[in-house]
Protein backbone atom coordinates (compact mmCIF):
# COMPACT_ATOMS: atom_id res chain seq x y z
CA UNK A 1 0.00 0.00 0.00
CA UNK A 2 2.86 2.07 1.03
CA UNK A 3 4.19 1.54 -2.54
CA UNK A 4 1.29 2.43 -4.44
CA UNK A 5 1.55 5.87 -2.69
CA UNK A 6 4.63 7.04 -3.08
CA UNK A 7 4.39 6.19 -6.96
CA UNK A 8 1.08 7.91 -7.30
CA UNK A 9 2.81 10.90 -5.29
CA UNK A 10 5.69 11.12 -7.56
CA UNK A 11 6.36 14.14 -9.44
CA UNK A 12 7.65 11.94 -12.32
CA UNK A 13 5.18 11.81 -15.04
CA UNK A 14 4.79 8.86 -17.51
CA UNK A 15 8.03 9.36 -20.16
CA UNK A 16 10.27 9.67 -16.53
CA UNK A 17 10.33 13.73 -16.51
CA UNK A 18 9.50 15.54 -13.53
CA UNK A 19 7.26 18.68 -13.98
CA UNK A 20 10.47 20.74 -13.28
CA UNK A 21 12.42 19.24 -16.38
CA UNK A 22 9.04 20.03 -18.57
CA UNK A 23 8.75 23.35 -17.75
CA UNK A 24 12.38 23.96 -18.27
CA UNK A 25 11.66 22.24 -21.43
CA UNK A 26 9.03 24.56 -22.38
CA UNK A 27 10.92 27.57 -21.25
CA UNK A 28 13.26 26.33 -23.23
CA UNK A 29 11.17 26.36 -26.89
CA UNK A 30 9.54 29.67 -25.72
CA UNK A 31 12.81 31.01 -25.29
CA UNK A 32 13.26 29.70 -28.64
CA UNK A 33 10.43 30.75 -30.47
CA UNK A 34 11.15 34.64 -29.00
CA UNK A 35 14.28 34.81 -30.62
CA UNK A 36 13.28 33.19 -34.22
CA UNK A 37 10.28 36.24 -33.76
CA UNK A 38 12.80 38.91 -32.79
CA UNK A 39 14.89 37.72 -35.55
CA UNK A 40 11.61 38.16 -38.14
CA UNK A 41 10.81 41.50 -36.51
CA UNK A 42 14.16 42.68 -37.39
CA UNK A 43 14.00 41.38 -41.26
CA UNK A 44 11.35 42.93 -41.35
CA UNK A 45 11.75 46.59 -40.11
CA UNK A 46 15.02 46.23 -42.60
CA UNK A 47 12.51 45.86 -45.23
CA UNK A 48 10.18 48.32 -44.49
CA UNK A 49 13.60 50.81 -44.34
CA UNK A 50 13.96 49.69 -47.98
CA UNK A 51 10.12 50.65 -48.88
CA UNK A 52 10.28 53.87 -47.14
CA UNK A 53 8.74 56.64 -48.93
CA UNK A 54 10.08 59.75 -49.59
CA UNK A 55 9.08 62.59 -47.67
CA UNK A 56 6.88 64.81 -50.09
CA UNK A 57 5.05 61.32 -50.82
CA UNK A 58 4.52 60.76 -47.31
CA UNK A 59 3.16 64.47 -47.13
CA UNK A 60 0.92 63.75 -49.60
CA UNK A 61 -0.76 60.43 -48.34
CA UNK A 62 -1.36 62.41 -44.70
CA UNK A 63 -2.96 65.38 -46.28
CA UNK A 64 -4.98 63.01 -48.66
CA UNK A 65 -5.90 61.07 -45.17
CA UNK A 66 -6.66 64.37 -43.56
CA UNK A 67 -9.07 65.82 -46.00
CA UNK A 68 -11.03 62.73 -46.02
CA UNK A 69 -11.32 62.88 -42.11
CA UNK A 70 -12.04 66.83 -41.75
CA UNK A 71 -15.20 65.74 -44.67
CA UNK A 72 -16.90 64.17 -41.25
CA UNK A 73 -20.25 66.30 -40.28
CA UNK A 74 -18.16 67.14 -36.89
CA UNK A 75 -15.17 68.33 -38.47
CA UNK A 76 -16.60 69.68 -41.91
CA UNK A 77 -16.09 73.64 -40.86
CA UNK A 78 -12.71 73.38 -40.60
CA UNK A 79 -10.17 74.09 -43.15
CA UNK A 80 -8.17 71.33 -45.36
CA UNK A 81 -4.97 72.57 -43.62
CA UNK A 82 -6.46 72.32 -40.43
CA UNK A 83 -3.80 71.87 -36.81
CA UNK A 84 -4.75 69.63 -34.07
CA UNK A 85 -6.04 72.82 -31.99
CA UNK A 86 -8.53 73.29 -34.34
CA UNK A 87 -9.50 70.15 -33.96
CA UNK A 88 -9.23 69.79 -30.14
CA UNK A 89 -11.59 73.30 -30.42
CA UNK A 90 -14.37 71.83 -32.62
CA UNK A 91 -14.54 68.52 -30.76
CA UNK A 92 -14.95 70.52 -27.50
CA UNK A 93 -17.05 72.47 -28.95
CA UNK A 94 -19.41 69.71 -30.01
CA UNK A 95 -19.19 68.11 -26.59
CA UNK A 96 -20.39 71.67 -25.07
CA UNK A 97 -16.77 72.05 -22.77
CA UNK A 98 -16.35 75.12 -25.59
CA UNK A 99 -17.94 78.16 -27.13
CA UNK A 100 -18.00 79.75 -30.04
CA UNK A 101 -17.76 83.69 -29.90
CA UNK A 102 -18.17 86.12 -33.30
CA UNK A 103 -15.99 88.88 -33.63
CA UNK A 104 -16.38 91.42 -35.83
CA UNK A 105 -13.95 93.41 -37.24
CA UNK A 106 -14.64 96.82 -38.29
CA UNK A 107 -14.62 95.85 -42.33
CA UNK A 108 -17.48 93.85 -41.67
CA UNK A 109 -15.65 90.12 -41.59
CA UNK A 110 -16.79 88.06 -38.51
CA UNK A 111 -14.55 86.17 -37.02
CA UNK A 112 -15.84 82.53 -35.32
CA UNK A 113 -13.57 82.09 -31.95
CA UNK A 114 -14.00 78.96 -29.85
CA UNK A 115 -13.38 79.28 -26.27
CA UNK A 116 -13.54 76.94 -23.67
CA UNK A 117 -16.54 78.18 -21.44
CA UNK A 118 -14.68 79.69 -18.54
CA UNK A 119 -12.57 81.57 -20.92
CA UNK A 120 -11.28 84.66 -19.50
CA UNK A 121 -11.02 88.19 -22.09
CA UNK A 122 -7.38 87.64 -22.30
CA UNK A 123 -8.37 83.96 -23.61
CA UNK A 124 -10.67 85.64 -26.28
CA UNK A 125 -7.49 88.12 -26.85
CA UNK A 126 -5.26 85.25 -27.85
CA UNK A 127 -7.99 83.14 -29.22
CA UNK A 128 -8.45 86.41 -31.85
CA UNK A 129 -4.66 86.62 -32.31
CA UNK A 130 -4.31 82.63 -33.19
CA UNK A 131 -6.88 82.29 -35.39
CA UNK A 132 -5.45 85.67 -37.43
CA UNK A 133 -2.21 84.00 -37.42
CA UNK A 134 -3.69 80.58 -39.07
CA UNK A 135 -5.70 82.84 -41.47
CA UNK A 136 -2.49 84.86 -42.80
CA UNK A 137 -0.41 81.58 -42.38
CA UNK A 138 -3.12 79.93 -45.29
CA UNK A 139 -3.94 83.29 -47.42
CA UNK A 140 -1.00 84.85 -47.31
CA UNK A 141 -0.82 88.87 -47.08
CA UNK A 142 0.24 90.87 -43.85
CA UNK A 143 3.16 89.37 -42.55
CA UNK A 144 3.48 90.89 -38.97
CA UNK A 145 0.66 91.90 -36.79
CA UNK A 146 1.58 94.14 -33.85
CA UNK A 147 -0.80 93.00 -31.42
CA UNK A 148 0.21 95.42 -28.53
CA UNK A 149 -1.02 98.44 -30.59
CA UNK A 150 -4.35 96.85 -31.55
CA UNK A 151 -4.78 96.43 -28.31
CA UNK A 152 -4.05 100.04 -27.27
CA UNK A 153 -6.13 101.17 -30.22
CA UNK A 154 -8.98 99.36 -30.21
CA UNK A 155 -11.22 97.64 -27.27
CA UNK A 156 -13.60 94.64 -27.64
CA UNK A 157 -17.48 95.69 -26.90
CA UNK A 158 -20.48 93.42 -26.23
CA UNK A 159 -23.20 95.30 -26.11
CA UNK A 160 -22.42 98.58 -25.38
CA UNK A 161 -19.67 97.06 -22.72
CA UNK A 162 -16.36 97.54 -23.00
CA UNK A 163 -14.59 94.60 -21.87
CA UNK A 164 -11.95 96.09 -20.03
CA UNK A 165 -10.77 93.55 -17.34
CA UNK A 166 -8.46 91.06 -19.34
CA UNK A 167 -9.16 88.44 -16.19
CA UNK A 168 -12.91 88.43 -15.84
CA UNK A 169 -14.43 85.54 -17.52
CA UNK A 170 -17.09 86.20 -20.43
CA UNK A 171 -19.71 84.53 -18.78
CA UNK A 172 -19.60 87.33 -16.23
CA UNK A 173 -19.88 89.88 -19.13
CA UNK A 174 -22.72 87.72 -20.24
CA UNK A 175 -21.23 86.39 -23.24
CA UNK A 176 -22.40 83.14 -24.05
CA UNK A 177 -22.06 80.77 -27.25
CA UNK A 178 -22.63 82.34 -30.65
CA UNK A 179 -22.64 86.03 -28.99
CA UNK A 180 -21.22 88.42 -30.90
CA UNK A 181 -18.35 90.55 -29.76
CA UNK A 182 -17.13 93.68 -31.97
CA UNK A 183 -14.05 95.84 -32.42
CA UNK A 184 -14.62 99.64 -31.36
CA UNK A 185 -11.80 101.88 -31.44
CA UNK A 186 -10.89 103.62 -28.07
CA UNK A 187 -11.20 106.92 -27.93
CA UNK A 188 -8.15 109.53 -26.92
CA UNK A 189 -8.41 110.54 -22.97
CA UNK A 190 -8.13 114.49 -22.75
Amino acid sequence: MMAEKEDAGSPAGPVGLSVKDEEMGMEGELGEKKEQEREEDEEDEEEEDEEALPHAEFLDIFEEGLARIVQDPLLCDLPIQVTLEEVNSQVALEYGQAMTVRVCKADGEVMPIVVVQNATVMDLKKAIRRFMELKQQREGGIKYISWRYVWRTFTLVFEGEKLVDDKKKLKDYGIRNRDEVTFAKKLRKQ
